[in-house]
């Protein structure tokens, strides 16, 4: 039985995600992709994390998708229209999931992030790489469109001009060169990456993991949106959270209800009396 392709564990409230086929510069199977989804899944529904941490093993991130897994299996040639629809449900799903996850995603890049791994970290929340890793979108140069976000993701992160750089000349970009763009969070010596990713991850699942969640909900909202609906969106989330976070304090004898809200240091407390009162 072959080893598991990704490993995932979680400690201290911290989802860490490794990808582990360093033969293969961590390539991503379908298998792994799906395996990817349903974590994050999960753990966005069972509350068993407070921020995750995507990394690999070995000299590179993460090469992409394994095109040549992914065909290994079939015997004749895929029908018109297959990859569109397994790329909808695989890589692009799994961007969608990162992106909309309400915990922190963080994202720790050595060597080579090229393909769907480079989706990977731009679509993370916040990105950390070494200064000598390699950004690469390969897609024109092998004859194919980008997909996994890519159109979507860079124009937002660095521009028009530079998107293009990247996707149709397939230019490659250092980590030193990523973070002076704004593609990710940060760049550091190959030598600080674990514990500067480490620290980042630490401090995001040590916040207020309702109000971490609703901002990176808020501002990839208001991508497509205008200011007001922004605003609105925003005034709508403070209102969940007051609701959400409010203590009820019962007190039979006086036939009151008091509910009471930690802002900072004080707490807001309103009194209510009890329902048919």
């Amino acid at each position: 039985m072959s080893p598991p392709a990704v490993r995932f564990t979680t400690d201290d409230e911290i989802l860490r995600i490794t990808l582990d086929r360093p033969a293969r510069k961590n390539a991503l199977t379908p298998e792994s992709v799906r395996e990817i989804i349903e974590t994050l899944e999960r753990v966005a529904a069972d509350d068993s994390a407070r921020a995750v941490l995507i990394q690999a093993t070995g000299a590179d991130f993460c090469g992409g998708a394994d095109i040549v897994a992914a065909n290994a299996d079939r015997e004749e040639r895929p029908k018109t229209g297959n990859l569109q629809r397994r790329t909808a449900m695989q890589a692009h799903r799994l961007i969608d999931v990162i992106t909309g996850v309400q915990l922190p995603v963080v994202c720790s890049v050595r060597g080579f992030a090229a393909g769907l791994g480079c989706q990977l970290a731009l679509a993370a929340d916040f990105t950390v790489a070494a200064e000598t890793a390699t950004f690469f979108e390969p897609f024109v140069a092998r004859g194919f469109t980008p997909d996994s976000g890519a159109t979507w993701l860079l124009p937002r992160l660095v521009g028009v001009a530079r998107a293009k750089e990247l996707l149709l000349l397939g230019e490659q970009v250092s980590g030193a060169r990523a973070a002076e763009w704004g593609m990710i969070h940060r760049a550091v010596p190959d030598d600080e990456l674990e514990t500067a990713t480490e620290a980042l991850a630490r401090r995001l699942a040590d916040g207020p993991t309702v109000a971490i969640g609703l901002a990176k909900r808020c501002i990839h909202g208001a991508l497509g949106s205008n200011l007001i609906e922004a605003m609105e969106k925003e005034a709508a989330y403070i209102q969940g959270e007051v609701l959400a976070l409010s203590v009820l304090h019962v007190d039979e004898a006086e036939g009151t209800y008091t509910a009471g809200l930690k802002i900072g240091k004080d707490t807001l407390r309103i009194g209510l009396r009890k329902a048919g009162d």
